[in-house]
């Protein structure tokens, strides 16, 4: 695909370092951090607050910049800018998720803290409602669960142990206590 000339001219002022580049760069492109980063978390069932919004688009604005717009200096016009500006920005969303928030930022998760695990005791407390309520799992959920609430295994050492990506494992923990509360609510 050929690149278009506004973005054309846009790199070639950012990489020479013109006056007004980079905030033009930023208001050309700024909407399309900010829907990257709202639909990636959408897509992971993360809900983020404002503040958490605006801390990822810096974080692709700084991977932008760093080594001298290394980012705009590696694009080969394989594509367009903004696609390629799109891969970018949903990698650096997808490892700051991982890494900063917790996985399972919605809902009744909201509470945790912001690594996205509760405290050791937090997390057995409930044993024996685990327990039972793991009758209801099979497969990967109930042993993500139980490794999880009852053994008190990190998010790191549930994915060693399983082979699932940790960004995997919040989200399965969230399906599968979904799945338990379903379960366990009275009839009628």
């Amino acid at each position: 695909m050929a690149l278009a000339a506004i973005d054309r001219r846009l790199i070639e002022r950012c990489l020479s370092g013109k006056p007004q580049a980079w905030q033009d760069f930023v208001d050309r492109y700024m909407g399309l951090f900010i829907h990257v980063v709202t639909h990636t978390a959408k897509n992971r069932s993360i809900r983020l607050a404002p503040a958490d919004t605006e801390d990822l688009v810096s974080e692709v604005m700084m991977t932008v910049i760093a080594d001298d717009f290394a980012v705009l200096r590696r694009f080969r016009q394989q594509s367009s800018l903004p696609t390629y500006l799109t891969v970018i920005a949903r990698r650096v969303v997808v490892r700051q998720l991982i890494e900063k928030l917790p996985p399972s930022v919605s809902g009744e998760d909201a509470g945790e803290p912001a690594d996205g695990e509760p405290p050791p005791e937090q997390r057995i407390g409930n044993q024996e409602e685990v327990e039972r309520l793991l009758s209801r799992l099979d497969g990967p959920e109930a042993a993500v669960v139980r490794m999880y609430h009852l053994e008190g295994k990190s998010y790191s050492e549930i994915s060693e142990q399983t082979g699932m990506p940790a960004g995997s494992v919040g989200p399965t923990l969230y399906r599968a206590r979904q799945r338990m509360r379903q379960g366990s609510r009275p009839a009628g």
